[in-house]
């Protein structure tokens, strides 16, 4: 009887011993179930800072006679403004001119509604970067490919989207595109023809 009771109680303390390591075990358990969670919600908060970048998406509409139409998608991230725009029906294998200009107003046949190239800085005409002044504006050149369409991509820290300066916001101003292309030296324009098509950026 003595055996048996001591092997009995033996048992117990066996099984005792096993529960309570069970249930450290089991503490464990929902910190790590916690961690990952914390870690998705962190990554879904960085995705909705991505999604919340202030965008302005345009419609590009013929203009002076063309059939050339596109969409130009503007979009800032850390004070960086990027352009994206896509365009057809030009002409193939033509070099063409992109410009902002004053006013979002695109109601003439001609967009000369738009006015001249932005150029809050008061700086003459140029190539985008040059040491001798560029507008705000004068984005550049860009050529269409042999089926008449173009991919245009910009980029840069000198535009915002809403922002209070007025030197820096594309709010309230045109997107151009001319028939020729830009010299970089014509003053106050390049030089770069009538305007093909034409977007309010709003």
């Amino acid at each position: 009887m003595k055996i048996k009771n001591i092997l009995f109680t033996a048992v117990l303390v066996i099984s005792f011993v096993s529960c309570q390591d069970k249930k450290k075990d089991g503490n464990t358990a929902p910190d790590a179930t916690y961690s990952l969670e914390t870690d998705a919600t962190i990554e879904n908060s960085k995705k909705e800072k991505e999604i919340e970048a202030p965008q302005i998406k345009v419609e590009v509409k013929s203009k002076s006679g063309s059939q050339v139409s596109g969409t130009v998608v503007f979009t800032e991230i850390n004070n960086v403004v990027k352009m994206m725009a896509e365009f057809e029906n030009l002409k193939p294998r033509t070099v063409h001119a992109i410009h902002l200009h004053d006013t979002a107003d695109c109601s003439t046949h001609d967009a000369k509604s738009t006015g001249g190239h932005w150029n809050p800085t008061s700086n003459k005409h140029g190539k985008w970067g040059d040491d001798q002044g560029y507008h705000r504006g004068d984005i550049g050149n860009f050529t269409a490919d042999e089926n008449g369409k173009a991919t245009v991509n910009f980029e840069t820290d000198e535009w915002c989207i809403s922002c209070q300066d007025t030197t820096r916001t594309i709010n309230g101003r045109g997107i151009i595109i001319h028939q020729g292309q830009d010299d970089y030296k014509t003053q106050p324009t390049g030089d770069a023809g009538i305007r093909i098509a034409c977007g309010a950026i709003l």
